[in-house]
């Protein structure tokens, strides 16, 4: 299974996503505002999921937080960085 499936079931799961199925997120559509709609909490939620699972610690300070949550594609170069660091 590709990293960017992986967390698309992450973000299902933790976001308690009832509604939504891992098609339905497109892996470049962006995860806050007009796409999938996610907000800070949401973004905190998913943090803590990826360090959870992934052993990978994004820091709420952190100034590429935006870069990093953009898409899935974005989110999965990250983690898979960090894990291979």
């Amino acid at each position: 299974m590709s990293l960017e499936r992986e967390l698309k079931e992450l973000i299902i799961e933790a976001l308690m996503l009832e509604d939504v199925g891992v098609d339905d997120i497109d892996s470049a559509q962006p995860l806050f505002g007009d796409g999938l709609g996610l907000d800070s909490i949401d973004a905190l939620e998913l943090a803590m999921a990826i360090d959870k699972r992934y052993s990978v610690r994004i820091k709420a300070d952190d100034g590429d937080n935006e870069a990093i949550f953009s898409s899935v594609s974005s989110l999965a170069a990250f983690v898979a960085t960090q894990r291979s660091a």
